[in-house]
C-alpha cells in the first residue's frame, strides 16, 4: 500500500476515534446531571387520588376515578435534569383533576427532541385542551414547540425560562404563564425581558419572591443558581398553583 494511502487512512481512522470520545465525553457530561430527590421518587407511587405510570416512554400522572381529564400539561425537563425530579409538581397539578405527562429527554436536553410533545397530544384523544410547558431549556423548547405548531397547543407554562430567540409568539392565541423565582441565579435578568417581547400581551406573570432555579424541581441544588429563601415545598406549591390556574383558563374556569 502507497505510503500516502496508509497516511490517509490512519488521519481518518484517527479523526473517527476523536468523533467518538467527543460524542461518550459529551454524553457522559449531560447524563451526570442532577437526579430526583428521595421527595421526587416517593411522588412516583400512585395511591387512591393520583395514578401514576412509570413504565412508558413518559411519565404519566392522572387523576383516579373514572372520568378522564380533558386538560392536560406536556412537560418538558430541565437541561440535564432527571425527568422524575419533576414527579412532586406534576402530581399535585394532576391532584387538581388534570392530565400532566411529564416527557423524558434524550442525553436529558429537550433541544435534542423538541418536537417529542407531539407524539403524547396525539396518544390522549379525551383531552380537549393542551398546554405544553417546562423547566429552563425545557420551558424554551416547549415554546419553540408552539411556534412550530400554531393552533396546536392551547396554552404554555414556563418555569424559569423564556422562548428562544426565532419563536416570536407575541401575535398566537396562547394563554401563557411564566413564572420565575426573584433568586434565581441562573435564568438572567436580561433572558427575561428579552423573553416578554416574544410572548402574547396576555402573558400572565408569577414572580416567587425567593424562588431559586433548581426549586422548580426536586433534584439538589445547581451550580451557579442563587440560595434561595423560602423551602422546596413552599416554593412548588406556588409553582403548582399558578399552573393549575392557567389550566384552568383553558377549560373554562372550573
Amino acid at each position: 500500500m502507497p505510503v500516502r494511502l496508509r497516511s490517509i487512512r490512519w488521519w481518518f481512522a484517527a479523526g473517527l476515534l476523536g468523533l467518538l470520545l467527543l460524542g461518550l465525553g459529551f454524553a457522559a457530561w449531560a447524563l451526570a446531571g442532577s437526579g430526583p430527590e428521595p421527595a421526587a421518587l416517593a411522588a412516583l407511587a400512585g395511591d387512591e387520588h393520583v395514578l401514576v405510570e412509570t413504565s412508558g416512554p413518559w411519565i404519566i400522572f392522572r387523576t383516579a376515578g373514572a372520568v378522564p381529564a380533558t386538560t392536560g400539561l406536556v412537560l418538558y425537563p430541565g437541561a440535564r435534569v432527571d425527568a422524575r425530579a419533576y414527579a412532586p409538581a406534576a402530581r399535585a397539578i394532576a391532584a387538581q383533576g388534570y392530565l400532566v405527562v411529564v416527557v423524558p429527554m434524550p442525553l436529558r436536553l429537550a433541544v435534542l427532541a423538541p418536537e417529542r410533545a407531539a407524539d403524547v397530544l396525539g396518544a390522549f384523544p379525551n383531552v380537549e385542551f393542551w398546554a405544553v410547558g417546562g423547566h429552563s431549556l425545557g420551558g424554551a423548547m416547549a415554546a419553540r414547540f408552539a411556534y412550530d405548531h400554531p393552533g396546536v397547543a392551547h396554552g404554555l407554562v414556563l418555569w424559569a425560562a423564556s422562548p428562544p430567540e426565532g419563536a416570536d409568539l407575541a401575535t398566537y392565541d396562547l394563554a401563557v404563564v411564566s413564572i420565575y423565582g426573584t433568586a434565581d441565579g441562573l435564568l438572567a435578568p436580561a433572558a427575561v425581558e428579552a423573553g416578554a417581547a416574544r410572548l402574547p400581551p396576555g402573558a400572565t406573570w408569577v414572580a416567587i419572591e425567593g424562588g431559586n432555579h433548581a426549586q422548580f424541581g426536586r433534584y439538589g441544588p445547581q451550580a451557579g443558581d442563587g440560595p434561595a429563601a423560602i423551602t422546596s415545598e413552599d416554593q412548588q406549591a406556588q409553582v403548582v398553583a399558578a399552573t393549575a390556574a392557567l389550566l384552568a383558563r383553558l377549560d373554562g374556569g372550573r
